[in-house]
């Protein structure tokens, strides 16, 4: 796809505007915690939302592409092996008693199996994955569209966010017992999280996802940046606020990134 394409300039321009995310990720993070700094990056976040709702539309799509353009390998990045012994006493035995919950503001509690997820209608789609270490790759998804599984757990009225909460621990943690706060978890607001393009992905350029990219089940929201694609999905739960979760909507939103990760 031209770089000159409608969509990509579009993509270039949403970047663009959010310059909150480049100046907090550009190193300067002393700086960035001023509390005039703060209100400067929340009010450029907010300013980069509007702008893609605005222009792009709340079900626009990102650009998809070609077969011809996966890369040969899909690089992973971050965590590429829960250092827990249940996640790897899960790997050991090819996920089949792996379970994801979703909680929260919803009327019916859910808990689905990989079989389960795999009973929703499945939706591929070939993307590009853009990191804020400032590289790209392209590769193939299939997964449950999460709009499905959400639709099947009837949100509340009073539900605005859905957290996804991860199996892999952050600062260097091992082994068991391991406080629920020190696990990577990520959140998107409803309109994301019942987009067409976001998946509850399974399976990466046709086979079952490996465990470096966040097997057995990870998010896709390919409106927004790496961060925000939540790798080792264990639990999805339905809030109103981002104190219902803890922090500020993220575990790198907590380091001090943006919340909201629009490209």
């Amino acid at each position: 796809m031209s770089d000159t394409s409608p969509k990509t300039s579009r993509r270039h321009f949403l970047r663009g505007a959010g310059i909150g995310a480049a100046f907090v990720l550009g190193g300067c993070k002393e700086l960035s915690q001023r509390p005039w700094v703060q209100d400067t990056l929340i009010s450029a976040e907010q300013l980069t939302k509007r702008v893609q709702r605005l222009f792009a539309g709340s079900q626009a799509l990102a650009p998809e592409f070609a077969k011809a353009d996966i890369a040969s390998s899909f690089r992973a990045n971050g965590t590429t092996m829960p250092a827990t012994n249940d996640y790897q006493a899960h790997a050991a035995g090819g996920f089949k008693d792996w379970r994801v919950e979703v909680t929260g503001l919803v009327d019916r509690k859910l808990s689905l199996s990989l079989a389960d997820l795999r009973k929703f209608p499945s939706r591929t789609q070939i993307t590009r994955h853009d990191c804020v270490e400032g590289w790209s790759c392209i590769g193939e998804w299939t997964g449950a569209p999460l709009k499905l599984v959400l639709a099947a757990a009837r949100p509340k009225a009073n539900a605005h966010y859905v957290a996804f909460r991860c199996a892999d621990p952050m600062d260097d943690l091992d082994g068991d017992g391991i406080p629920e706060s020190s696990f990577y978890y990520e959140s998107l607001d409803l309109v994301e999280a019942t987009h067409p393009q976001t998946l509850l992905a399974y399976q990466l350029n046709g086979a079952p996802l490996p465990v470096a990219n966040g097997a057995p089940v990870r998010l896709r929201a390919e409106r927004q940046l790496g961060y925000k694609q939540a790798k080792y999905v264990r639990r999805i739960e339905l809030v109103e606020r981002f104190e219902d979760i803890g922090g500020k909507g993220g575990y790198w939103e907590n380091q001090g990134y943006n919340w909201w990760g629009g490209i």
